[in-house]
């Protein structure tokens, strides 16, 4: 039976008067402001392409002069208004022209807050370089990306996406490319300057990897005052002015590059024939950490190189060590590969440092009960270790997710880190394959 229930006229008006609104905290007031931003960036998009719309269509204001004249005088009143550089004001016109007539799914995000003005940018930059075909397949993958990464994730994941459906002349280009490899010497000020090598990216990081190795060495060191940055200037420095290594430390002998080079076993037997050194080939795409995808000729090539590259097959019977529970506190050395692997990067929200240059932290920490395992370990940088464990954060592996790691911070908002890639279990029943 319904009972009907009377109030007084007041009681309304005393309980409305007695709610407030929520009050953003801190961190909800800054992101408020960076949403308006970012709709306010949009808006600006929009009418600064109509400017160069109306400028186009009633040359008469310019004395009918040529579109490169207009175009020109337009850049000269957009930057004087702006109070901008005319290189800044032609970036913006070009921006604009862009979104609004290419892109306008990422103009439409811009404006509904959902990515940033960076992530525009980025986004406009890295297909504007590809084809207009590629550019049309890839657009809406794009805009997801940006609408769920971080710009530095984002930029990396952009990258990656157009060199793999870029995969069929990836060899073609890089061979182009190499052709135009040279140093640079840039003079600076107080008698400094700047070194500037334009290589194969696999060298370079291999060359970064190693000059790091050699000066995380020397600073550990006992009454070592230099930074790491400074340390990694001087070995430069040290290796290419004297030629060898016979007059460093022992301890920093014998310390090679590495560099993890992920293919797929059906891409190291092919032999270039069935389309295999292209997207149609049945070998898959290779991976260099921290570079993206290289052609399969470059990767049988780097391959079958000397043991400083490791080499990571791609097969459903690898016969990895996943866990060894309690036994021990530091993982075994396959165990932090597969890690470092799975990640490619430190796993803190945002952070871009390759996985090669992380620590192995256990999520769950080894003296609270937790193990040496797949599951419970996932690289991280020496500055966000730090944080994890002193800054106030709570840090968790997802049950189920195959890596992916949940950052509470100390306001309580969540963010969710997924890794690069999923490690495989394999079936004999024939299920799906599902992440560990």
């Amino acid at each position: 039976m319904l009972t009907e229930t009377h109030e007084r006229p007041g009681d309304a008006a005393d309980a409305l008067a007695e709610w407030a609104p929520p009050v953003p905290d801190d961190v909800g007031l800054v992101s408020e402001v960076a949403d308006m931003i970012a709709v306010f960036a949009a808006q600006q998009f929009v009418r600064v392409d109509a400017m160069r719309r109306h400028a186009l269509a009633d040359a008469r204001k310019y004395g009918g002069s040529l579109e490169s004249v207009v175009d020109r005088s337009l850049r000269l009143e957009l930057a004087a208004a702006l109070r901008i550089t005319e290189h800044g004001a032609a970036r913006l016109l070009a921006l604009a022209e862009a979104l609004v007539h290419r892109y306008p799914a990422a103009l439409d995000s811009l404006g509904r807050a959902r990515m940033t003005q960076r992530h525009v940018e980025i986004l406009v930059d890295g297909l504007e370089a590809a084809e207009p075909e590629v550019q049309d397949r890839l657009m809406p993958r794009a805009v997801e990306l940006a609408e769920e990464l971080a710009v530095g994730a984002f930029r990396r994941g952009l990258r990656t996406l157009i060199e793999t459906e870029r995969l069929a002349t990836l060899a073609e280009r890089h061979e182009a490319a190499l052709a135009q490899r040279r140093v640079i010497v840039e003079s600076a000020d107080d008698g400094m300057a700047w070194i500037h090598a334009h290589l194969p990216a696999v060298e370079a990081r291999a060359i970064h990897g190693r000059v790091t190795a050699l000066a995380k060495v020397l600073s550990a060191q006992e009454d070592e005052t230099r930074t790491l940055d400074q340390l990694r200037a001087d070995v430069f420095g040290d290796l290419l002015v004297d030629g060898e290594t016979s007059a460093l430390p022992p301890a920093l002998r014998g310390i090679r590059a590495t560099v993890a080079v992920t293919v797929p076993v059906l891409t190291l037997l092919a032999d270039g024939r069935d389309g295999a050194d292209g997207v149609g080939g049945s070998g898959g795409v290779a991976v260099v950490e921290g570079v993206g995808p290289i052609s399969p000729a470059r990767a049988r090539e780097l391959c079958g190189a000397a043991d400083g590259w490791m080499r990571i097959l791609t097969h459903p019977e690898s016969g990895v060590v996943l866990s060894v529970g309690r036994a021990q506190y530091r993982p075994p050395p396959a165990l932090r590969r597969l890690a470092r692997w799975r990640a490619d990067r430190c796993m803190a929200p945002g952070c871009g440092t390759p996985a090669g240059r992380c620590e192995i932290d256990h999520t769950v920490a080894w003296e609270d009960g937790g193990e040496t395992a797949l599951s419970n370990l996932a690289p991280l940088c020496k500055g966000h270790h730090t944080v994890k464990h002193h800054g106030g954060w709570r840090v968790q592996q997802i049950e189920g997710s195959g890596g992916a790691m949940e950052w509470t911070s100390p306001s309580g908002r969540r963010y969710r880190v997924e890794p690069e890639r999923r490690v495989p279990a394999f079936h004999p029943s024939g299920r799906h394959d599902a992440p560990f």
